[in-house]
């Protein structure tokens, strides 16, 4: 059987990219989505995720841009920043993540899944911490670091699998069978979608996409990914794409029936 999650990040990111996350599970195929707890329309989205009770939603962990939670300050702007704070050791990662997952569950969320924003689990130091936190809060699922799908990545890729998978069995987390998106972030269209979903491998994966509308507030965001977000949604929202999903047998569905299963 092959069943495809299809996850939002950045739920929480402005008002727009809200709006168009929401548009897309209720109109599109879009069955999931991960809560930034410092973007700065985290309200926003609480209020939507209450008036959508069927969409899953899991943890945008973020380490790279926005502010901290656990101390106020800025965090590092980019991904080679954060490698330097943390070799540095001026970033307490468990003490900001834990904020972050605390500050969501207040708001009446019970988590379903984690990932980082700019995929920053991918280092094994945040990955750690990632998986010890699901643990901790009985969060069932971690998002899979590596996207096999680049022939020059896959051997590497295999090899690093192995050692998130085992770190993750340590503390009795579950990650899907396979995580594609990463390679189509800014490049996920409508063609690109329905390549991947006739590619798709059996067992249980996971699609990352970034879509939303392109209004006021996402125009003067600090992102690159901005008229992207609009290609996403259509793709999300396409006949042609949920066509191909019936016709293929796949199976929709989101990380909470996927935990429900594997109990």
């Amino acid at each position: 059987m092959k069943q495809l999650i299809i996850n939002a990040d950045d739920f929480g990111f402005t008002p727009d990219v809200n709006a168009g996350i929401i548009y897309a599970h209720t109109h599109g195929v879009l069955t999931s989505t991960t809560l930034m707890a410092n973007g700065e329309a985290f309200d926003d989205a609480i209020r939507l995720a209450r008036e959508t009770p069927a969409l899953d939603i899991g943890c945008h962990l973020v380490l790279v841009q926005g502010r901290s939670l656990a101390t106020g300050r800025p965090l590092p702007d980019k991904p080679a920043l954060l490698l330097t704070a943390l070799f540095q050791r001026k970033l307490d990662i468990y003490a900001e993540l834990r904020a972050q997952i605390e500050k969501v569950i207040s708001a009446g969320i019970s988590p379903t899944h984690l990932d980082t924003h700019k995929h920053t689990h991918l280092v094994p130091q945040v990955f750690r911490v990632v998986v010890r936190l699901a643990h901790e809060f009985l969060i069932p699922f971690v998002r899979l670091p590596l996207d096999k799908t680049a022939p020059a990545v896959r051997l590497p890729s295999a090899i690093g699998e192995r050692y998130f998978r085992r770190i993750a069995r340590e503390y009795n987390v579950q990650m899907t069978d396979h995580f594609l998106g990463f390679r189509l972030t800014g490049a996920f269209t409508e063609e690109t979608f329905l390549k991947s979903i006739r590619n798709l491998q059996e067992g249980i994966t996971e699609f990352m996409c970034h879509p939303g509308f392109l209004g006021p507030d996402l125009k003067t965001a600090a992102t690159r990914l901005k008229q992207s977000r609009v290609l996403e949604l259509e793709a999300l929202t396409s006949e042609r794409v949920r066509h191909l999903l019936d016709e293929s047998g796949v199976r929709l569905g989101p990380f909470r029936s996927s935990s429900e299963q594997a109990r």
